[in-house]
């Protein structure tokens, strides 16, 4: 099984590409800059800078792009549309480092996390910028996405256990009523789907035991 991983420098994409060669897949970090990941294989180029012929040969393409900034948000969705358009009407899987704050928090999907009176000011804008992206990649029937969603505190630093409890739309929380994963984790939830998974075109998510 090919496997890209875009933004492999990163601080998920690093660990995403660690827990797939220890598994021993066949992975390639796609870097702007000198590889800093365990992949033996680069492609170096910024990600819209990409085209549908360096895809071509992956079955797995999982996409860790991030930006924090508030001239760069809008990239969250220009980055995923760049994306779906070179890999439409492939096979390839097109997997997606989503946000925690679009996860809806109520049964009838009326409200997400990011509309929480607790939810950081300074995160509304990021939140918003993710699911406007989201939104749009749920109009795409022509791509093999997924797009996997975070536990409410995303936590880089975290050990790896290697336990997860895979769910839905809807915020998941573990038996101490948190909702808490760490990068690793979420790494181990993102090589699973990869190599196991089928939830094409949905949004899944991932919350720490």
């Amino acid at each position: 099984m090919k496997t890209a991983v875009i933004c492999a420098n990163g601080k998920a994409g690093r660990l995403i590409v660690k827990e797939a060669v220890s598994r021993g897949m066949d992975v390639t970090a796609v870097v702007r800059e000198e590889n800093q990941t365990e992949a033996k294989n680069t492609l170096k180029k910024d990600l819209f800078d990409l085209t549908a012929d360096d895809l071509k040969d992956f079955d797995i393409v999982i996409d860790a792009f991030g930006a924090w900034t508030e001239d760069t948000l809008p990239q969250h969705s220009t980055s995923l549309k760049h994306l779906c358009d070179i890999l439409s009407g492939t096979s390839t899987r097109l997997l997606i480092v989503g946000g925690a704050g679009s996860l809806y928090v109520n049964p009838e999907h009326t409200a997400c996390v990011a509309d929480g009176s607790d939810f950081p000011d300074a995160f509304k804008p990021l939140a918003a910028a993710m699911a406007k992206a989201l939104g749009e990649l749920r109009q795409r029937n022509d791509v093999n996405w997924t797009y996997i969603s975070p536990a409410a505190d995303f936590r880089a630093d975290g050990e790896r256990t290697g336990k997860y409890i895979l769910g839905g739309e809807e915020l998941t929380l573990n038996s101490r009523s948190e909702s808490i994963i760490s990068y690793a984790d979420y790494a181990a939830a993102m090589i699973d789907e990869a190599v196991n998974g089928g939830n094409i075109r949905k949004r899944i998510s991932v919350a720490g035991g």
